[in-house]
């Protein structure tokens, strides 16, 4: 049975105009004065079940008053409905209470239960009405006439001879009052002085019926009089359910004087099973007192196991705890469900044990019926804080699933990103060393390719960044307490953020310093091309000159005096010279406190330039002390120039290395073409001579001593005195300083350790005796 009509499938007890009209439930007014006396009615009903309503289209949704208020008015038990608070559980509750009204004879068409369940305030008043025309209304029979009919038939009899009431219909005739106060006053004369009521006072009269019929006649205030005054029509369904309750009032008290007749009548009868009824009686106590033990122990159990519970069921742990928490909190709540559902027979037992209390009529059914009501009132509570707190743990669920799936997504992102930015962060710091422009701009070409790929990586941060702002949104919009901690990562946005602004900041650093570094390279490349210039030039003309000077040395076109000269001019060229190798040191120190160690313009180094310097110092000093050694040995060994030309032929012919000295196999070989006969002894005789030091080499000096004395054959003492007095510049004696200055330094110091001092008084300190030791050494062969 899914939808409702309020015709009976057995007898047609409304006429078509007074059909339920959803449509008229869009008047604000009707709405209202329905809602009052359908609530009220329903409450006159339900507090003796010890309960009531409020809200008459919340309270009725889950099924349980709905069917407690049928079995109220019908005294007859519905089956046991389902205690669960899902929503099927509800619809089934409706559903069991709706074929209970089908079963009545009310056809019921276009209303569900799902509708009750949703509270459609319209779907609801029109069922409520169809059960009070089927319970209040349809029993009603006056004079043949039934129902609506009935009900106004009794009314206009009762009212018939009061002045200024004239019943017609169940809405406009009553609006003064007067009907209501005349029906009372028919049947309750003390109660009211109808004499005094005027019909100008609408308003009094009906608050004057409304509390009478409350305080003497337990009659509910289902009605407003301001609103039943105010109204141009007030609702019929309304008057007409408040009206009904005066019919079941009076009638029935009449009904019962009838009955009392009849009684009387019967009590003889009753009489002869007093007996009876007193054994049924002792027992039924006997019951009683068994029953309200046995609920006394059951509520005790049941309340022991529930204290705690709601407030447990109401604690909001999981707004601070974590995903692996919440599904623990799930658990333990799946686990206090089941619980729950094994206690709910134990529930259904204290009902039925109360229920049957009240059937047994128990002395103390008020106190049994409200510890009944308060455990029924509890348990639908728990099973209410049960599901929120289901549907809670169920939402934190799915939100840390998500925030949970976020932080990895966020942990995945962030790692990568963060490696790039500690690379970017460590190539930005890295101390670089370049020695060329070319080497700069290639790092700065690597930079701008860098800065090229920031864009693209700001673009990742912010995606980065925004998981983690959705994140915080979902827990801000939902309340959820973050910890603050991401458990795939220990990188916290805050790192990526500061990272971030440090790339920003070393990228213009970077740039500062490459520019820095190409200003140097610059000035680096200039100093590289002023020293290779030079340098250029320096080199060459070194080795220009060595060759030169070794030309003149072997030359043996010229005479002494010639070459002397020649190599006098070369050595004032190069004192001149010294000037570009100074210039040049000063670039290279330039050079060197640049830090410029290399330098691609020349193949010249400052120290192939201070060696090749030296080297042509000292060959020319070497070259020219040879041929004033050279000028001194011809003179005092009487040589002639031609000779000295063939000895400079045979030396020059076999200096293979052209470095103005012999290898002792070169010197053998000129020894043979000059005719010597030479064994091993005799040779190694001569190269004592030739090579006292040992150094492996024979110079032209040391061959040309050699070969002086070797064809020396006419020298006396008279020459080498003639010798020495040119030298002494015709003194008799001869100093130190003059020997030093012109003779070898070997030649210089042998006369020096030989000759004996001068004796003579025009000779200064430490002047020398040549005479004498020319004397001596004429006698000398090896001299």
């Amino acid at each position: 049975c899914s939808t409702f009509d309020q015709e009976s499938s057995t007898d047609q007890y409304m006429s078509p105009e007074d059909e339920w009209d959803r449509d008229l439930l869009l008047d604000p007014a009707w709405e209202k004065q329905q809602r009052k006396t359908f609530t009220a009615w329903c409450n006159s009903h339900l507090r003796k079940a010890g309960t009531q309503i409020e809200n008459i289209e919340d309270d009725f949704r889950n099924g349980l008053k709905l069917m407690l208020l049928l079995e109220v008015i019908s005294g007859e038990r519905l089956p046991k409905p389902d205690k669960g608070k899902m929503r099927f559980h509800k619809i089934a509750n409706v559903n069991k209470a709706l074929d209970f009204i089908c079963s009545k004879g009310v056809k019921l068409v276009s209303i569900g239960a799902e509708e009750i369940v949703d509270g459609n305030t319209k779907m609801t008043l029109g069922m409520i009405w169809t059960i009070i025309l089927r319970f209040a209304i349809q029993d009603i029979s006056v004079e043949e006439t039934s129902a609506k009919e009935g009900l106004l038939l009794w009314c206009q009899r009762k009212t018939a001879p009061y002045r200024n009431v004239n019943v017609q219909n169940f809405h406009i005739s009553w609006k003064d009052g007067l009907a209501l106060c005349a029906l009372i006053h028919r049947h309750r004369p003390d109660l009211i002085d109808y004499s005094k009521l005027r019909k100008d006072d609408p308003i009094g009269n009906l608050n004057t019926a409304f509390e009478v019929a409350e305080k003497y006649l337990d009659i509910p205030k289902m009605l407003d009089a301001e609103d039943i005054v105010n109204t141009p029509k007030p609702d019929e369904k309304a008057i007409m359910t408040y009206v009904s309750c005066f019919y079941h009032a009076f009638a029935g008290a009449e009904q019962v004087t009838h009955c009392l007749s009849n009684a009387w009548k019967g009590l003889e009868q009753v009489e002869k099973g007093y007996e009876e009824w007193l054994l049924t009686e002792i027992r039924r106590l006997e019951r009683l007192d068994h029953l309200a033990e046995k609920f006394k122990q059951k509520c005790s159990l049941h309340q022991s196991w529930t204290s705690g519970k709601e407030e447990l069921l109401s604690m909001k742990d999981y707004e601070s705890a974590s995903l692996m928490e919440i599904r623990a909190l799930m658990r333990k709540h799946e686990a206090f469900e089941s619980d729950l559902a094994a206690h709910q027979d134990r529930v259904e037992q204290i009902a039925a044990i109360a229920q049957e209390l009240n059937e047994l009529d128990y002395h103390d059914a008020s106190s049994v019926n409200a510890r009944c009501q308060g455990i029924c009132d509890q348990w639908d509570n728990l099973g209410t804080l049960t599901q929120k707190r289901r549907d809670s743990l169920e939402r934190v669920e799915k939100l840390w699933e998500t925030i949970d799936q976020l932080y990895l997504e966020f942990a995945k992102r962030a790692a990568p990103f963060n490696n790039w930015m500690d690379g970017a962060m460590e190539d930005l710091q890295d101390m670089f060393i370049v020695h060329s422009t070319e080497e700069i701009h290639s790092l700065i070409t690597a930079h701008d390719q860098f800065k090229a790929t920031l864009p693209e990586a700001d673009k990742e941060r912010m995606a980065t960044m925004g998981i983690q702002s959705e994140i915080v949104k979902i827990a801000q919009t939902y309340g959820i307490k973050l910890s603050g901690v991401n458990p795939y990562t220990n990188l916290s946005p805050q790192d990526i953020t500061n990272k971030w602004e440090a790339v920003k900041h070393l990228v213009p650093l970077r740039d500062q310093m490459l520019q820095e570094e190409v200003a140097r390279q610059q000035a680096n490349e200039r100093l590289r091309r002023q020293f290779a210039a030079q340098a250029n030039i320096i080199g060459p003309w070194i080795q220009t000159k060595m060759e030169e000077i070794g030309h003149v040395s072997v030359d043996i076109a010229g005479s002494l005096e010639e070459q002397m000269n020649n190599l006098k001019q070369y050595e004032q060229n190069i004192i001149n010279y010294k000037c570009n190798i100074d210039k040049l040191e000063g670039d290279h120190q330039l050079s060197q406190e640049s830090l410029i160690f290399d330098n691609k313009h020349t193949n010249y180094t400052m120290e192939h330039i201070r060696v090749g310097w030296e080297q042509l110092l000292t060959t020319i000093a070497r070259t020219i002390n040879e041929v004033e050694n050279q000028i001194l040995t011809r003179d005092a060994k009487g040589i002639s120039q031609e000779q000295l030309n063939e000895f400079r032929a045979s030396f020059n012919h076999f200096d293979r290395k052209r470095n103005g000295m012999m290898d002792p196999d070169d010197f053998r070989a000129c020894l043979i073409s000059m005719g010597y006969d030479l064994g091993e002894v005799e040779f190694a005789r001569i190269m004592t001579l030739v090579d006292s030091n040992n150094t492996g080499v024979v110079t032209f000096q040391a061959f040309i001593d050699f070969m002086t004395r070797e064809t020396a054959e006419t020298d006396t003492a008279d020459q080498v005195m003639a010798s020495f007095k040119i030298l002494a510049s015709d003194k008799a004696y001869i100093t130190v300083d003059e020997l030093r200055r012109e003779l070898p330094a070997e030649q210089a110091e042998y006369c020096i350790s030989r000759m004996t001092r001068y004796i003579g008084a025009d000779g200064p300190a430490g002047a020398l005796d040549y005479i004498s030791f020319s004397s001596a050494l004429y006698g000398e062969s090896d001299l």
